[in-house]
């Protein structure tokens, strides 16, 4: 069994002690998040777990619970999402540099190996041009050689409830945006993606795409898992099988895995993520969330 925590919200930046809890007891109660009197206890003992996929934009909270993680002989890697986007679009994380320095202790703390680099969604809009964007991961590609070597990438979603807030970024901050994605955008992406995938091999870095339609070969970009079974092998030679998970679109290539967390619970509530409706919604879930409780969010 491998364990995601979490695609739907930040565990190492706010529910450490309560993930912490569940290593203790053993096991987490997953509520199907579309039917929540669907639920399923998931064995959370070492025996019974192949490894753990973090996923976070600020584990520094998290980092003391590592020994015990590593006494207890789970294993473990981590996707780091690491921009430096403008507060109109991340309003509430800890600035640059204090991220990056916790990327690199995470780094010499687990290895670089452990740490998978994500700029992801790549933003292009009238404040992150495509220019931002090169100057940007020429910077941080710099700043983070020899702390990671793999870089994640994916293009903004325009999902419908995306629209609306960038609809309101609009109108209250004159911010447009270009699906750089988008065949009419292809001048665009190639004048983004050549000088990209340069300057992140001259820092050490392996460039791959998340869930992404588009074929991005023609610039040594390799369709990539964030789950991935083949890096887990190689990591922990654990010489399993492991298969596509079924419960994600086409285009994700994860491993199968047993997601921890919940909606509308990540109290970054960035402007571009999917997994948070508003404010109001994960100020109203988390009201719900009990620290010892079986799950993250009780019913």
């Amino acid at each position: 069994m491998l364990i995601s925590a979490s695609r739907r919200t930040d565990i190492p930046a706010f529910f450490g002690e309560w993930f912490m809890g569940r290593i203790r007891d053993g096991y987490f109660d997953r509520i199907n998040p579309f039917n929540s009197h669907q639920v399923k206890r998931i064995s959370l003992l070492p025996d019974d777990v192949d490894a753990i996929v973090f996923w976070t934009k600020n584990p520094k909270p998290f980092l003391k619970h590592l020994d015990e993680l590593d006494s207890r002989g789970y294993r473990y890697y981590f996707q780091f999402t690491l921009n430096d986007y403008p507060p109109e679009f991340e309003p509430n994380l800890p600035n640059i540099s204090a991220r990056i320095d916790t990327f690199k202790k995470l780094s010499e703390r687990i290895g670089p190996e452990k740490v998978i680099w994500r700029y992801d969604p790549i933003i292009v809009s009238s404040v992150t041009p495509v220019r931002y964007h090169i100057e940007t991961i020429t910077a941080m590609t710099a700043e983070l050689s020899g702390y990671s070597s793999r870089m994640m990438i994916s293009f903004l979603d325009f999902y419908g409830k995306i629209q609306g807030r960038l609809k309101e970024l609009e109108t209250k901050h004159q911010i447009s945006f270009t699906d750089i994605a988008a065949p009419e955008h292809a001048g665009q992406l190639e004048q983004l993606l050549e000088p990209l995938v340069q300057v992140a091999h001259m820092n050490g870095f392996e460039v791959l795409s998340c869930a992404e339609k588009l074929d991005l070969e023609p610039y040594d970009i390799g369709h990539g898992a964030c789950i991935d079974g083949q890096l887990l092998n190689e990591l922990f030679l654990l010489e399993k099988g492991y298969g596509k998970d079924k419960h994600q679109r086409p285009e994700c290539l994860c491993t199968e895995a047993a997601d921890m967390g919940v909606y509308n619970t990540c109290k970054f509530i960035c402007t571009y993520c999917y997994a948070v409706g508003s404010e109001k919604r994960v100020r109203e879930t988390l009201d719900k969330h009990d620290p010892s409780g079986a799950s993250l969010i009780t019913k």
